[in-house]
């Protein structure tokens, strides 16, 4: 069992569900187990999704029918390896990650999952590699610094096509989320994001709260209405 991001009391009993599901639903291969060993070998941290979560991005990419992803935050690439795996013959994930070092574990998972064709991560700060992008993305997921959530939304939508789906991670935080008065510059990077999703006449979002091995947390997704 992994260490939950927000522990719980209940904490033992979703990670369980989490696994009974992802046993029956998203099973790992294995690559993708692969991927999370040599992540842990490379030091790391422990912040990827959960197989269930990764199975519900690859899902989200056949729905759409998503032909270019966008991902920002790649850290070891095991989200980005479930969507490349969705995308159509031709199509292309773009992910975007800060650290080098990541970037090269990435890489090297990528390559074991046999995905590196359709899959290419760019290395540095993602508001400096953001501009250098062509639109548009069919699909966008944000799994980076919550700091810059805002920036990344405005990123987004300059990315984005009429119908492009924006999905973003850790946007509970235990709960944090709900107070005002934090002086977590993740937590006020977040409530920005949401109040300026929430005032974008462009966007038409909701937002899910998640229990399992990673404890307590959420997602927000949109979808671009008008440019």
């Amino acid at each position: 069992m992994r260490t939950p991001d927000y522990p719980s009391q209940h904490a033992e009993q979703w990670a369980q569900v989490d696994h009974y599901f992802a046993d029956a639903l998203a099973a790992e291969d294995v690559a993708l187990k692969a991927a999370l060993a040599h992540n842990a070998a490379q030091g790391l941290p422990v912040h990827d999704v959960s197989a269930l979560q990764g199975k519900m991005l690859a899902l989200m990419v056949t729905l759409t029918g998503a032909k270019r992803v966008l991902e920002i935050g790649t850290l070891g690439g095991y989200s980005t390896i479930w969507m490349a795996r969705a995308l159509p013959e031709q199509g292309q994930i773009i992910s975007l990650e800060f650290n080098p070092h990541h970037a090269e574990v990435a890489r090297h998972n990528l390559a074991l999952a046999r995905v590196q064709d359709r899959a290419e991560v760019l290395v540095g700060a993602a508001l400096d590699t953001l501009p250098m992008l062509a639109a548009p993305f069919d699909l966008i997921f944000i799994d980076a610094d919550k700091v810059n959530n805002p920036h990344y939304l405005q990123w987004a939508l300059k990315l984005a096509r009429i119908g492009t789906v924006i999905i973003a991670d850790n946007v509970v935080r235990g709960g944090a989320v709900v107070d005002a008065d934090s002086h977590d510059a993740n937590v006020r990077g977040l409530r920005e994001f949401v109040q300026m999703i929430s005032d974008d006449a462009r966007l038409d979002a909701t937002a899910l709260q998640t229990v399992g091995e990673k404890g307590w947390d959420g997602l927000i997704m949109a979808v671009v209405k008008s440019l």
